[in-house]
């Protein structure tokens, strides 16, 4: 329980409030926190060295937003991934990767494919390696690189609301994937229709990595019942 929490920076301009909510949002995202988990103000104000009230107005924050439920008697802990959540999100997701990687297979400038290269080497490398972290880093700007250059801003604000559920599910699927060697093919698969300016082929080597994604997920989630 919350024994990676570590005190925080006071002397961040934020409000106190704030930094204790960023805080814990991303102790959830990252899964340090995991679903169904207690979040005890007393014990939260300890690992951060902050006083209950500042840590009582995040979690309140927090459960405004959905990442925390309030239970009677039980209190506060965090909120769950039910298999609708994930689904509703990756079928979104799968939409929005497809009309991005399409759009930037006409738009992507020569010098944002140099880009691309070097990040799916990167990731590539990584994987190699077995690094995780920056695995999940090199699979973020891979994917975000492919927005900018769709040159839509409607898309890249729609993906941006979504940014954080994804990357929740990002690290569950990519922790999980029995064979990463699979993720590198596909971000190739990606990258080579873009690279030859073929929209069609992208949108779908796109739609069917998200696609692979929320069969591994279901997976996941059925091996852990």
């Amino acid at each position: 329980m919350q024994g990676k929490l570590s005190k925080i920076n006071l002397n961040n301009y934020k409000p106190l409030r704030d930094v204790i909510f960023d805080t814990l949002r991303e102790a959830i995202i990252t899964g340090e926190l995991k679903p169904g988990e207690r979040l005890m103000e007393v014990q939260l104000a300890e690992k951060m060295g902050v006083s209950r009230t500042p840590v009582r107005e995040a979690i309140r924050k927090l459960e405004l937003e959905g990442w925390v439920l309030m239970t009677a008697r039980k209190g506060a802990s965090v909120s769950g991934l039910s298999m609708k959540d994930i689904m509703d999100v990756l079928e979104v997701r799968a939409a929005l990767d497809g009309e991005a990687a399409f759009l930037a297979a006409s738009r992507i400038k020569d010098d944002e494919l140099k880009d691309l290269k070097t990040i799916e080497a990167q990731f590539a490398k990584n994987v190699e390696k077995g690094n995780f972290q920056d695995m999940i880093k090199k699979d973020v700007e891979f994917h975000e690189a492919i927005y900018r250059s769709s040159r839509n801003d409607k898309l890249m604000q729609l993906v941006s609301n979504l940014r954080e559920q994804v990357h929740r599910f990002r690290i569950m699927y990519t922790k999980d994937f029995s064979t990463p060697g699979n993720l590198v093919k596909e971000h190739i698969e990606i990258f080579e229709a873009i690279t030859s300016r073929d929209g069609e082929k992208a949108q779908k080597a796109a739609y069917a990595h998200i696609e692979n994604q929320k069969e591994a997920i279901v997976k996941s989630m059925k091996n852990m019942r």
